[in-house]
C-alpha cells in the first residue's frame, strides 16, 4: 500500500480506538450570548469535563496547537477559585507533557492572552525549529516556508496525538 493509504488507515484506526462516543459541546445555561468561547467549542473537542475542555486548534501552520478552555465565563485566571486555578494548571501541564513526550518539540509555548476573546483559555503550542515562524511567536512574521506540510512533519498522526492528550487528561 502507498504511504497515503497507510496514513488514512492509521487515522481511521486511531479514531475507532480513541472514541467510544463523539464529544459534543453544549453551551452552559449561564453562557454569555456574545462570547465565542461560551457559545462554541472553539476547535476540535478533544476532552471535556464539567468545568474545562481541551480543544485542538485547526491551524495548518501549527498542527500541535491546543487550548485549555474554562467552561465558565471568566476573563482572568485570578477570577477562578484556588482549586480551579490548580486544576487549570494540571490540565495545561498534562497537555504540555504529552506534546513533549510524543513530539519532542524545540519548545512549548504557553500563553493566556485573551485580548480578542476575553474568556479564560490557555494556549499550549508545540514549536519546532523548522516551523514557519520559529523563533518568532506564532502571530509574528513568517520566517520560512515549510515543506512537507507541518502536519506531515509531526512524528505521529494528529488523531493519535489527540487520543494521547485525552488519555492523559482522563488519567487519575
Amino acid at each position: 500500500m502507498g504511504n497515503g493509504v497507510e496514513r488514512i488507515l492509521s487515522r481511521v484506526a486511531a479514531i475507532i480506538r480513541g472514541m467510544t462516543r463523539p464529544l459534543l459541546f453544549s453551551p452552559l445555561t449561564s453562557a454569555l450570548p456574545s462570547c465565542e468561547l461560551c457559545q462554541h467549542a472553539g476547535g476540535r473537542l478533544v476532552w471535556a469535563d464539567e468545568d474545562w475542555r481541551v480543544i485542538g486548534v485547526d491551524d495548518a501552520a501549527f498542527p500541535a496547537f491546543y487550548r485549555v478552555v474554562s467552561n465558565l465565563h471568566v476573563a482572568e485566571f485570578s477570577d477562578l477559585p484556588e482549586l480551579q486555578r490548580q486544576r487549570c494548571m494540571q490540565l495545561v501541564a498534562a497537555v504540555e507533557h504529552v506534546l513533549r513526550d510524543r513530539l519532542q518539540p524545540t519548545k512549548i509555548n504557553l500563553a493566556a492572552l485573551g485580548n480578542m476573546v476575553p474568556h479564560l483559555h490557555w494556549h499550549v503550542i508545540a514549536r519546532f525549529d523548522w516551523d514557519s515562524h520559529f523563533p518568532q511567536p506564532i502571530w509574528g512574521g513568517r520566517q520560512r516556508e515549510v515543506q512537507p506540510t507541518p502536519v506531515n512533519r509531526l512524528p505521529c498522526h494528529l488523531t493519535d496525538l489527540d487520543a494521547a492528550v485525552a488519555a492523559a487528561l482522563n488519567a487519575p
